[in-house]
């Protein structure tokens, strides 16, 4: 089967986009996470990802490439396996500009020609090792973790999770469903990670599930489903320039695929960490040089205390692992 990776990316140095950014972001009810520089500013290490997935992952059949217009210099368009994605290309133009994560990702599977399997990626995640396609995807299904979490319910985060929780409770039944599918609920393999599985077995709703914050194997076929049973919800809160508390997440696409059991048992967390700069730096520099990971990701903060420093010391472990230019690379 041919496996694609989505790469969402936006320069943030681009003055046409300085300028249309400071005129919707000036409004009151863009909330403070959603403008927050940090979501939008480049590292400067996009070329490592691409290395990455040439070094360690060479089965991926296409890049699909996603900006709202923009192109490193140093990027070959013409390599054969990369596929360059304008936001007009297959989000609705009445909703653009948009500078809302969760609007650009709700309309992936537009992409034309895009692959029916896919591998999603913020521009933050990387491979930093040897991945075989069975670590994505295994008899024809997503690798995944099927295990819930605690999430409190004063974070801003978890109020945009209730409302996709409300998609999924009016269209699965959750004993049910851990009840089909128990030998994918209750995976040996998740060790303590299934905790809240057992304690929650006899609750009649679902919470949230534990995500990994990394790259996410999808079936083109998930979104739509999503869109066919909640296409309202998702085209009206596609207004939203930036992250608002009524939003659905990609959350919603990824726990409706678990509870239709298309996917296979995996825990995820085995070979997948991420890494908030503001307070592991070290330990991401560490992780890099010894390839320590399959997957990492390199979560921004606008308090990262030596910004300059810490971005030089990812850059040479980068380097120390992954020094040839890439065929992406002029």
């Amino acid at each position: 089967m041919d496996i694609d990776f989505v790469i969402t990316w936006v320069d943030m140095s681009d003055p046409r986009w300085q300028t249309e950014f400071a005129k919707y972001s000036r409004k009151k009810e863009n909330t403070k996470n959603g403008i927050s520089k940090a979501r939008f500013r480049d590292y400067g290490f996009l070329k490592y990802w691409f290395r990455g997935v040439e070094k360690f992952t060479p089965w991926a059949h296409k890049i699909h490439f996603v900006t709202c217009g923009q192109k490193p210099e140093w990027l070959d368009e013409t390599n054969p396996k990369i596929n360059l994605v304008n936001h007009d290309d297959y989000i609705p133009k009445q909703f653009l500009p948009t500078y809302n994560s969760v609007v650009i990702e709700r309309y992936l599977h537009k992409i034309p020609g895009i692959a029916e399997h896919f591998v999603y990626f913020n521009d933050d995640f990387y491979i930093i090792n040897k991945i075989e396609i069975e670590r994505f995807f295994k008899n024809g299904l997503p690798c995944d973790i099927a295990v819930f979490q605690y999430n409190p319910s004063w974070s801003q985060w978890y109020r945009r999770i209730k409302n996709n929780l409300r998609i999924i409770n009016a269209h699965f039944d959750k004993k049910d469903v851990m009840a089909r599918y128990s030998d994918k609920w209750f995976y040996e393999d998740y060790g303590s990670k299934a905790f809240w599985n057992y304690i929650l077995k006899p609750y009649d709703k679902f919470i949230t599930l534990r995500t990994p914050h990394n790259a996410q194997p999808y079936l083109k076929k998930t979104f739509e489903e999503v869109w066919a049973v909640a296409g309202k919800e998702l085209t009206e809160t596609s207004v939203n320039k930036f992250r608002a508390l009524n939003d659905y997440t990609p959350e919603l696409f990824r726990t409706w695929q678990i509870c239709k059991g298309n996917f296979e048992p995996y825990n995820t967390y085995r070979d997948t960490k991420m890494f908030p700069l503001m307070v592991k730096p070290k330990q991401a520099v560490k992780a890099i040089y010894n390839q320590s990971y399959k997957l990492i990701c390199l979560n921004d903060n606008v308090h990262i205390r030596n910004y300059e420093q810490v971005m030089e010391n990812i850059k040479n472990a980068f380097e120390s692992i992954l020094p040839e230019k890439s065929s992406f690379e002029l």
